[in-house]
C-alpha cells in the first residue's frame, strides 16, 4: 500500500508539473473568457511583479543563476517528496499496525489455528500469512510423520522470514527521507557558494563594493541554504517519527509471531493427547463387553 501510495504521488506531482502548461492552453481553448482567465491573469501579474521586486523570494529565483535555481528546485521538489512519503508512511503504518491490532484479537478468541483459519482463508496480511504458514508447515510434516519438535522448530524458521519480510517492507522509504536529511543542507549550501561567487565576480566586474548592489546577489545565494534547511528539517524530524513508529510495529509483529507459535504448540499437544484419551476411554467399554 505505502509503494503505490508513494508512486502514485510522486507521478502525480510530476504530471502536474509537466503537464500544466498544457492543461491550462486546453482549458482556456475550452472555456474562453471563464475564471481560469482571470486567475492565470492574476498569477501572471503576480510573477512579474515578484521579478520586479529584487528582494521578494520570486525575485530573487528570477535573478538567481541557472545553477542556483537548479539546486533550488531540486530542494523544493525534495521537500514535497519528503511530505509525501510522510503521509503515505504514516498512514500505511496506522492502517497495517490496526490490521495487527484486529489480527491478534480474533486469533488469540479462537484459540486454535483449525479455527482460525476460516477467518484468515481470504486474508493477505501478516497475520494471515502467518497462520498459514504455520498450518501449512503441520499438514506436510504430519503427511510425511515428522515429530512434534521439528515442526515448531520450521514454523519458528518461517515466521522470523515473515516477520523480516513486514519490517523491512514497511521501512521501504525511509531511506529517502534520510538521504534528504543529511544531504539537503550541503545541496543548498553548494548553490549559497556559487551564488556567492558569481556575486564576487560582479562586484569585481562593476568595480563597486556598495552594499545596496550587492546585496541582491548574497541575498538569493543564501536563499539556496534556507531551501534546503526547509527540506531537510522536516526530513529528519518525520525520520525520527517514523522510526520510532516502527519500533512499535516490530513489537506487535513479534507478538503476533510468539502468539502463532504458542497456538500452534498447543494444537500439536492437544492432538498428541486425543489418541490416548480415546485409548482410555474404550478400556471399561472392553472390560463391560467380557462381562
Amino acid at each position: 500500500m505505502k509503494t503505490k501510495l508513494i508512486r502514485y504521488g510522486v507521478l502525480t506531482t510530476l504530471t502536474v508539473l509537466a503537464g500544466g502548461a498544457f492543461a491550462q492552453d486546453a482549458v482556456q481553448s475550452a472555456v474562453p473568457g471563464g475564471w481560469l482567465d482571470g486567475v492565470v491573469a492574476g498569477l501572471s501579474e503576480w510573477l512579474q511583479r515578484a521579478g520586479e521586486d529584487e528582494l521578494s523570494a520570486m525575485g530573487m529565483f528570477m535573478a538567481a543563476d541557472w545553477v542556483v535555481k537548479a539546486v533550488m528546485i531540486s530542494l523544493a521538489f525534495a521537500s514535497v517528496l519528503t511530505w509525501l512519503i510522510f503521509v503515505a508512511k504514516t498512514a500505511d503504518l496506522f492502517w497495517q499496525r490496526a490490521r495487527l491490532k484486529r489480527g491478534f484479537r480474533r486469533m488469540d478468541a479462537h484459540g486454535t489455528l483449525t479455527e482460525v483459519t476460516a477467518v484468515f482463508a481470504n486474508s493477505k496480511g501478516v497475520v494471515g500469512r502467518m497462520v498459514h504458514a504455520a498450518l501449512r508447515e503441520r499438514d506436510r510434516s504430519a503427511a510425511a510423520g515428522l515429530g512434534k519438535a521439528g515442526i515448531k522448530e520450521r514454523v519458528s524458521s518461517e515466521l522470523d522470514r515473515i516477520e523480516a519480510g513486514a519490517a523491512r517492507s514497511m521501512m521501504s522509504g525511509t531511506g529517502v527521507l534520510a538521504n534528504i536529511g543529511s544531504t539537503a543542507p550541503f545541496v543548498g549550501l553548494f548553490g549559497t557558494v556559487w551564488g556567492i561567487m558569481n556575486s564576487f565576480i560582479s562586484i569585481s566586474e562593476s568595480n563597486t563594493t556598495n552594499l545596496a548592489v550587492v546585496a541582491p546577489g548574497i541575498a538569493e545565494a543564501l536563499l539556496a541554504t534556507a531551501i534546503g534547511l526547509v527540506a531537510a528539517i522536516p526530513a529528519v524530524i518525520f525520520y525520527n517519527l517514523i522510526a520510532r513508529g516502527l519500533g512499535g510495529y516490530k513489537v506487535m509483529l513479534a507478538d503476533v509471531s510468539a502468539l502463532v507459535e504458542r497456538t500452534l504448540s498447543r494444537d500439536l499437544d492437544l492432538a498428541e493427547q486425543a489418541p490416548n484419551v480415546a485409548a482410555v476411554q474404550t478400556v471399561p467399554e472392553l472390560a463391560e463387553a467380557a462381562e
